[in-house]
């Protein structure tokens, strides 16, 4: 939490028009954690028999499981308050001693971070985390590469640790004996610090490890002697300044007389090696890996290391010589002054340069060098006579290779999978590989029959390079489009809140080709249910609900070797079963249930239709109802009682459908009325039964046709079946093209105040139908009903195409044939329409009851919220699945069973927030979106389209599907910078900035180079699609029907609040009448004008609705669109800064500009003059990542080196200012990690029923922040007292030895870094307590 300066006196005394920004305090809250994994590990972590699982995520650590399916599963995150550079495990020896028996046996972790500390964790199983066991100084706090601390070595034995620089120095440790605080015995640094002196000479250069350290690992020594009683010997990989290849050290710490010596130093002609590996369970043995081949090195001898074997050429081809590879490499230029690489660390660099994340602005960070080389690999973790690994090269191909020692060679696999270079491999115990990627999705592979198998993802939205916050002010539920990754995984994610669910249990993937599942009861007033049963494509298995699922289907009844259409409850202790050819009644045994019959076996009877198969069917109480396809008869079935154990099913009447149904439903409990039906008031009550007098509800039946309509028909006594209700569902786009694909998958009559319809249609789509408004019409207009009213023209007439030649069967009591009488039935008004999903919706609701929620269930699950008005439905932060049923049992009494990835999954949905994630990928490098409201679509700026560097392209995506609807590719070598949708009259166009030029966009002095930019002017063409996705609600003459922006509208009844639209979420209740429909049509981007600009485009932003800013290297300009016509664009002011713009945003009047050195600048433009004036300057040098204006005063910036801080003009008078008048730190935070988008919006989660916020809008004034690490972190405003409050507690959290930060940074230090101009006091995750 970053909080307002010390001084307090001078924020009260501010002036009130900016008192809202003057005293800034802000709640920090993660709300996303970081996702990049850095490094893997693999031990002994919570108990000496557990294996476990280890990421270094560089500002946290996670300790993970791999599941017997394959999946990670996280068991706690952490957070380190600092960077990690490093971590290694230090493994448990049998000769260790500790005084706290729950240390021993597990191994610790060891980190290097930029705290200067070489810190010592144990996980704590009775905290659930990472607590230190000790701290060991080796540097000053902070990044200097002489000093060691960015890479360690761990000898095999854990005895040994070594900690190098990035050159020139190593330091050299010995674990004592005794595991506690002083866990280190003893320690050497070297070369001792008058030898590093530069002014060294050249004889001792030699005779030391002067130069960029590339690779080292410890050389086991004979296991006879003592853990104790050698010396160790250490491997380096060494660049010496001025020599093209690198040289392989063997270093000896002679621990008695405490001395580092060099024993021999060895190069192999041949490649550039670089990476040393030792051979684990083998001493004396390292690999040694060089570009395009690897060799086994013998060091038992480490005066004379010599090699023994080399691998085949094969599987790296374009093996080059060593001394064109390290010129080649040497080529990328230095950063700054202040960084912390020079030339001859480059060649290293060379080897990892796929992707640098601080060259988001330039192409040429994104080189792929042509030679091939081993990126990441893992041993095997069992103990073999040959050892074995797998690693990855650079191309994405993975390979094994297999070490014979009776024969000294070196066995090389063919190829064992092909995907993406991998960053880390690990190999656990068992058939499983860990593959992370960098820029990318890591994955889980098997290993199986010598090939790899793809198993699971590991999700990983890092870098986030921008996001568009899609916020409806009225609903209060956002969401995020995120552009995440590089090419070729570059990747939009839509990151939204959803219900957390608690995972209690997960099967082993063996439910493959599951068709449907059911929960049922024994009787009808169980609380709890008794079976699950399972369905697939040839076979139905019933599981007892329990502790354990039990399999029990013999002593059910069901038949096992058929797929279950429906089943359920339809008496006391009778089950029913529908499949294809059947309808089965079935009476399970003790053994199945305690209630069950006292019979060895289940007895059963079945019915059939006569030469027809069934297609659909539903159980209700005392009623079975079916379906056949051809012809389409639908089938009333009663359950009669003839003797002990003794039933049979009959059927009471079948009705022909002249279309055939989708979907049936019968409510499964009477619904109790509230009121008398002979005592209602038509005009003055809105709550009442939409039923005629008579109408048991448990008798009713809800199908689904393929008309496509929805209908609710009833089984009255002495009346046969009627017909209470139908919908028709017809919907067309805004080209008058009939939607496809509106055929009800599911439907449920749903009664919470009054009743109304839910369906879910195969294009993904999700409806409501209700009851007409009663006021509208008398009850005289409708004999037999209450309040029945006429519909909208755009909903359909009775039935008449039914058949009314039905024959009913004898034993059905004196019922007329249902033949349409003149009493009509009541035409279904159509309320609302949200699209939830690209595959058809299932409806399953949570209870039996009319009024509980539901979970629709489509391409992603959805929590339908039936006690609100219109369409109300919230996220489920749970994986796609294919089916989903509700389990009430004792131990789990709310309880949701998914079924996903060939899984049973038991969760219970818990009241707490959670963010899921979605990911539409898109190849190539996507780095900017927008969100297009009036269009329904998203706009994203790609680059490095098919591994081309410089083709770019703006596309338009369907943020449902995520289907690229149309692109506009530019010009060849033109790549796109940025762009800003800005309005020109009445609609809106796109203006893209562009680069003209290959080079990079920034000197290393921070000014602009001598380059070219375009800006465009695109504009919005509707295309005719039949197939469109757009839907518009298509209605007839005199149908209350508006078209509004940006989307249309259909007034719904008075007496209902219907919420406008929300895009993939739940909409609230406040908002204006109508049905929203949200569907995107099919649009293309039209090129309008272009103007060629003295520099890259790199910032762009709209400016008082009726211009638009525009970067161009150093200089920016305020452009218009006269008399509105956007083929005519106009420069009407410019103005320079010193130094490359990267940013441009403003607030009102004010116009804030960021660049790479001088920070942000305050500006204001005269209209009257058209002129430019600078204001004020940020009174630090800043590279500037992006910044927002709050206010006319206030500005928050994101900086390069992972800082964000709120700078403010508001003590100062405008009249009075000056380019000299620097702004005031007010607030600031330093987060290790690079915030490349920051906005503003609320995105706090808020179920339906809750009101947390206590009718506070946060939306402007809270900040939202992605990262290139792939996290999200929130800043809230609030108040001094709460802040004074929030203060104090954390004073205790960061000085208690369980929630100090782990690494040992200072916390108020590390929070304030990157900001010099005075000490910034700090707070931060005061709610989370994670520190």
């Amino acid at each position: 939490m970053a909080v307002s300066d010390e001084e307090c006196s001078s924020a009260k005394s501010r002036s009130s028009s900016s008192a809202s920004s003057s005293s800034t305090h802000y709640l920090a809250k993660c709300v996303l954690k970081g996702s990049v994994v850095l490094q893997v590990l693999y031990g002994h972590i919570r108990s000496p028999t557990s294996l476990d699982v280890v990421f270094g995520k560089e500002t946290s650590i996670e300790l993970v499981i791999i599941g017997e399916d394959g999946s990670v599963q996280s068991v706690c995150e952490q957070p380190v308050f600092g960077t990690i550079k490093d971590i290694v495990i230090l493994p448990w020896n049998e000769k260790f001693q500790v005084r706290n028996p729950q240390m021993r046996g597990k191994d610790l972790v060891v980190v290097i971070s930029d705290s200067g500390n070489l810190s010592f964790l144990t996980f704590c199983n009775e905290m659930h985390r990472f607590s230190p066991l000790a701290h060991v100084q080796l540097s000053n706090p902070g990044n200097s590469r002489h000093q060691p601390g960015r890479m360690l070595a761990v000898d095999s034995s854990g005895c040994f640790i070594a900690a190098s620089a990035y050159e020139d120095r190593l330091a050299l440790f010995s674990i004592s004996m005794y595991i506690d605080s002083d866990i280190i015995d003893k320690r050497i640094i070297y070369p001792p610090e008058n030898e590093g002196d530069a002014s060294i000479s050249r004889s001792i250069q030699k005779n030391s490890i002067q130069g960029t350290i590339w690779s080292t690992c410890f050389i086991s020594q004979d296991s006879c002697q003592p853990s104790k009683g050698h010396n160790p010997v250490l491997a380096i990989l060494l660049n010496r300044r001025g020599e093209d290849g690198n040289v392989l050290l063997l270093l000896g710490w002679n621990i008695r007389e405490c001395a580092i010596c060099v024993i021999s130093e060895h190069t192999e002609p041949g490649p550039l090696a670089h990476n040393i590996v030792e051979v684990p369970h083998c001493i004396g043995f390292a690999l040694l890996f060089r570009v395009g081949d690897a060799l086994l090195m013998d060091l038992r001898d480490p005066h004379n290391p010599c090699c023994l074997n080399r691998t085949g050429s094969n599987f790296l081809p374009n093996a080059v010589d060593e001394h064109n590879f390290v010129e080649e490499s040497c080529r990328v230029h230095d950063v700054d002054d202040e960084g912390l690489f020079n030339v001859a660390a480059c060649a290293l660099l060379e080897l990892r340069r796929d992707y640098d994340p601080m060259c988001i602005d330039t192409e040429n960070g994104n080189v792929v060098s042509a030679h091939k080389h081993v990126c990441s690999w893992s041993w095997e973790p069992e103990h073999h006579k040959n050892p074995r690994m797998i690693f990855c090269v650079d191309t994405g191909e993975f390979f094994m290779i297999e070490i014979s020692f009776d024969t000294d060679s070196l066995n090389l696999s063919e190829c064992l999978y092909k995907g993406l270079p991998c960053k880390e491999l690990l190999w656990v115990q068992g058939r499983y590989l860990i593959a992370v990627v960098e820029m990318g999705d890591g994955m889980v592979l098997t290993l199986e029959n010598g090939r790899l198998h793809y198993t699971s993802t590991i999700q990983n939205i890092a870098p986030i390079l921008d996001m568009s916050v899609v916020d409806y002010h009225d609903e209060k539920h956002e969401q995020m489009f995120a552009c995440c990754g590089v090419a070729p995984e570059g990747s939009l994610r839509i990151i939204r809140s959803g219900i957390s669910v608690e995972k209690l249990l997960r099967t082993t993937p063996i439910y493959q080709g599951i068709t449907g599942t059911w929960t049922v009861r024994m009787k009808v007033i169980d609380s709890y249910h008794s079976f699950l049963v399972l369905s697939f494509v040839e076979e139905t298995r019933v599981l007892s609900v329990g502790l354990s699922f039990t399999d029990v289907t013999d002593s059910i009844g069901f038949q096992s070797d058929v797929c279950t259409l429906a089943c359920g409850l339809v008496k006391d202790g009778l089950l029913v079963q529908i499949h294809q050819n059947a309808v089965r009644l079935c009476l399970p045994t003790e053994v199945a249930h305690s209630d069950g019959i006292p019979l060895s076996y289940p007895v059963f009877t079945s019915w059939s239709p006569d030469n027809i198969s069934i297609s659909l069917g539903a159980v209700g109480h005392d009623m079975v109802v079916v379906s056949t396809s051809n012809p389409c008869i639908l089938f009333i079935l009663g359950i009669r009682f003839l003797s002990a154990y003794n039933y049979e099913i009959y059927e009471m009447g079948h009705l022909r459908f002249p279309n055939e149904l989708s979907c049936i439903s019968i409510p499964q409990k009477p619904f109790e009325q509230k009121q008398s039906s002979s005592s209602i008031n038509l005009v003055n009550n809105s709550h009442v039964d939409a039923f005629p007098v008579g109408v048991d509800i448990g008798k009713t039946i809800v199908i689904g046709t393929h008309r496509p309509s929805v209908e609710i028909w009833s089984f009255i006594p002495n009346k046969g079946l009627q017909i209470l209700a139908s919908g028709m569902i017809s919907l067309t786009n805004t080209m008058g093209t009939a939607i496809s694909g509106c055929i009800p998958q599911d439907v449920r009559l749903v009664s919470v105040d009054r009743h109304y319809l839910l369906s879910g249609l195969r294009n993904g789509m999700l409806i409501r139908f209700g009851w007409p408004d009663d006021s509208k019409v008398s009850s005289s207009e409708l004999p037999g009903y209450q309040s029945l009213s006429s519909t909208l023209e755009n909903t359909y007439t009775a039935p008449s195409g039914i058949s009314v030649s039905t024959s009913f069967s004898p034993h059905m009591s004196e019922a007329n044939p249902c033949q349409k009488t003149d009493d009509s039935p009541v035409n279904l008004q159509l309320i609302a329409i949200r699209r939830i999903g690209i595959t058809p919706v299932f409806l399953v609701p949570l209870s039996d009851s009319l009024d509980a929620d539901l979970i629709a269930l489509s391409d992603r699950p959805w929590l339908l919220h039936t006690a609100r008005h219109s369409l109300s439905y919230t996220s489920i932060s749970f994986q796609p699945s294919t089916h989903v049923t509700p389990v009430c049992s004792v131990e789990c009494p709310k309880g949701v069973l998914f079924v996903a990835e060939n899984s049973l999954h038991l969760v219970e949905m818990v009241h707490s927030k959670r963010l899921n994630v979605q990911k539409f990928h898109l190849g190539g490098t996507p780095r900017k979106v927008l969100y297009h409201s009036e269009n329904r679509l998203l706009l994203v700026m790609r680059t490095e389209l098919s591994n081309d560097m410089y083709s770019s392209d703006i596309c338009c995506v369907d943020p449902l599907s995520g289907l690229v609807i149309s692109s506009y590719k530019l010009e060849l070598g033109e790549t796109a910078k940025s762009m800003e949708l800005v309005r020109v009259g009445s609609e809106q166009v796109l203006v893209v900035g562009t680069s003209l030029s290959s080079g990079p966009a920034i000197m290393p002095s921070g000014e602009a180079e001598s380059t070219k930019g375009r800006l465009i002017v695109l504009c919005f063409e509707h295309v005719q699609n039949s197939d469109s996705g757009s839907i518009t609600f298509c209605s007839k003459a005199g149908s209350a029907s508006q078209r509004t922006s940006p989307f249309c509208e259909v007034v719904g009844y008075a007496t209902e609040q219907l919420s406008s639209s929300s895009l993939c979420s739940s909409p609230d209740d406040t908002s204006c009448d109508g049905v929203k429909l949200e569907e995107t049509e099919a649009w293309q981007l039209r090129s309008a004008s272009s103007i060629t600009l003295q520099g890259m485009v790199l910032a762009i932003c709209p400016y008082l609705d009726r211009y638009f800013l525009a970067s161009a290297g150093n200089s920016f300009f305020v452009c218009s669109f006269p008399t509105d016509n956007p083929q005519r664009m106009k420069r009407l002011a410019g103005g320079r800064t010193r130094f490359m713009i990267t940013s441009l945003t403003s607030y009102f009047t004010r116009i804030a500009v960021g660049d790479c050195r001088d920070g942000i600048l305050f500006y204001s433009y005269h209209e009257e003059s058209k002129k430019l004036e600078h204001l004020y300057s940020d009174p630090s040098q800043r590279l500037v990542a992006d910044c927002i204006l709050m206010d006319v005063d206030t500005a928050v910036v994101s900086d390069r080196k992972g800082s964000i801080a709120v700078l403010s003009s508001s003590d100062r008078l405008e009249n009075n200012a000056s380019p000299e008048c620097n702004l005031t730190l007010s607030s600031a935070y330093y987060m290790g990690d690079i915030a490349m988008s920051i906005r503003k919006g609320s995105y706090l989660y808020k179920l339906p029923t809750d009101d947390m916020m206590n009718g506070i809008d946060l939306s402007h004034n809270t900040i939202i922040a992605g990262t290139l690490l792939g996290s999200i972190i929130i800043f809230i405003p609030i108040s001094r007292e709460e802040h004074e409050l929030l203060a104090a507690v954390q004073a205790r959290l960061v000085v208690h030895p369980w929630t100090a930060p782990v690494l040992g940074n200072d916390h108020s230090d590390f929070r304030s870094r990157e900001n010099p101009v005075r000490k910034v006091e700090t707070n931060f995750n005061v709610t989370s307590g994670k520190h």
